[in-house]
């Protein structure tokens, strides 16, 4: 068979248009070192041996590092504005589609179990690109002169687009419909715990909901605000062993938030770094245990510095699933007591009170996004499960409509590591091991959902 490295073997028709295509879109004969290796490999008829299994995937990620794919951005605006020209979109297209008929050359019996996953992997995201590249190339002859910047059901081709930034964002292939009836049963959920809570405590509902705006629940002072997440770390790493096998990690600064872009959500993490955001209003309390505990330890922070020092394949090291951080990060969220963070039912009801935010955005960012709802039946529909907190709404919508399916990625990857974990509970009863349990899911980093069940069942 041919060496996909060196196998692509277009006629001279081709070969002569993609050099003239090269004359149209570079500066006059500065061809760059890239480009000339690459117009070597498009035009080689060369041909060896069947490769092995290594050699193949040391070839596989060689080319897709010289292709040059765009970053996946957040806004999908600016994924539009990064789409390449034609003629590198079919460059890449060539070479997915080599790739998906090379695979076939490999059987699975002949192949290491890391072999294998691997394997699937670059299948996954072969398909994944290919979908993308179909998409491009549509897009390159109907794109609008004006690119919407928060109205993503006006583009053209908005539904097939939608499902694919589902994939992207997700790392799973769900459809809308599905997500959007589980976002129903998770605000059903949700609310039950909230009303838990509220019989915990002997109030009425309406007794309930006045106390959660006394003023003993809010903080005035940023000092203050930057204190109670100070003292939140310290009860973390104190407790981190009880659920952890790994409890020797770098240091997390804890700092009040500046990037413009991420003004949306009530927090972040970047470079060893949590940042808070504060919205020019009193701080509630409530948020201080369950956004530390996402943004930094056991958390995004947590995480990053687990999967650093585990060993993943050059191959892995190429993809990155949003849905496995932001899954993970919330997850974590639900060890508040036992690390010692939510002390009080009103604690833990923060926790679920952001959750029941969570929960309705799934629905909501299908509706927007998907179903082409306007912004009157959207804040409606928040108002349903969600009232007295218009002010969140309208940045939320804003920011659904700007990055459609971010959102989403919280509620999807964490209910994947609560199912796993409710099943390896049951088939391994007393045997089962929490720190084993998420040694497993860090360890092997981030992967397609699907791949990252096999590994935690095999483990």
């Amino acid at each position: 068979m041919l060496d996909f490295f060196t196998s692509f073997t277009p006629t001279v028709k081709y070969y002569d248009t993609f050099r003239r295509n090269l004359k149209l879109q570079l500066p006059a004969m500065k061809i760059s070192i890239l480009t000339i290796c690459l117009l070597f490999v498009f035009s080689s008829s060369k041909q060896i041996e069947h490769q092995s299994f290594n050699d193949f995937c040391t070839n596989f990620i060689k080319i897709y590092r010289s292709l040059n794919i765009p970053e996946f951005q957040l806004s999908y605006a600016e994924n539009f504005q990064h789409i390449k020209p034609e003629y590198e979109l079919q460059r890449q297209t060539e070479f997915f589609q080599q790739i998906r008929n090379t695979l076939s050359d490999y059987e699975k019996d002949s192949l290491t179990t890391e072999q294998g996953d691997i394997l699937d992997l670059i299948n996954y995201e072969t398909e994944l690109n290919l979908q993308r590249l179909a998409l491009e190339k549509q897009w390159i002859r109907v794109r609008p002169g004006v690119i919407p910047t928060n109205n993503f059901h006006a583009i053209p081709n908005d539904s097939a687009w939608y499902i694919y930034y589902l994939q992207k964002w997700l790392g799973a292939k769900v459809h809308p419909d599905e997500l959007y009836l589980n976002g129903l049963e998770e605000i059903e959920r949700v609310q039950q715990h909230i009303k838990d809570i509220q019989q915990q405590t002997g109030m009425d509902s309406a007794q309930f909901y006045q106390y959660l705006n006394d003023s003993s629940f809010f903080i005035t002072n940023e000092i203050q605000v930057h204190q109670a997440f100070e003292e939140t770390k310290n009860m973390v790493l104190k407790n981190i062993g009880n659920l952890f096998a790994v409890t020797q990690i770098s240091d997390v600064s804890i700092k009040r938030g500046t990037s413009t872009p991420l003004i949306h959500a009530p927090g972040y993490y970047s470079n060893n770094t949590f940042y808070y955001n504060l919205f020019d209003a009193p701080y509630n309390k409530r948020q201080v245990g369950w956004l530390f505990i996402h943004e930094a330890i056991p958390g995004h922070h947590y995480e990053a510095f687990v999967t650093d020092h585990s060993p993943t394949s050059e191959v892995q090291q190429l993809f990155h699933y949003p849905a496995f951080n932001e899954g993970w990060a919330a997850y974590t969220e639900e060890l508040g007591k036992e690390l010692g963070v939510y002390k009080t039912p009103y604690d833990e009801l923060g926790k679920w009170e952001w959750d029941l935010v969570r929960s309705v955005r799934v629905p909501l960012d299908v509706g927007l996004n998907y179903y082409g709802w306007n912004n009157e039946k959207a804040l409606a529909f928040w108002k349903k499960y969600i009232p007295n907190r218009d002010d969140i709404a309208l940045r939320e919508i804003n920011r659904m409509r700007t990055w459609p399916a971010q959102v989403i990625t919280y509620k999807y990857g964490a209910s994947q590591i609560i199912k796993w974990k409710k099943l390896m509970q049951l088939q391994k009863g007393t045997a089962f091991d929490i720190k084993a349990f998420h040694s497993t899911i860090l360890q092997n980093g981030s992967l397609p959902f699907f791949l990252m069940q096999r590994k935690i069942f095999r483990a």
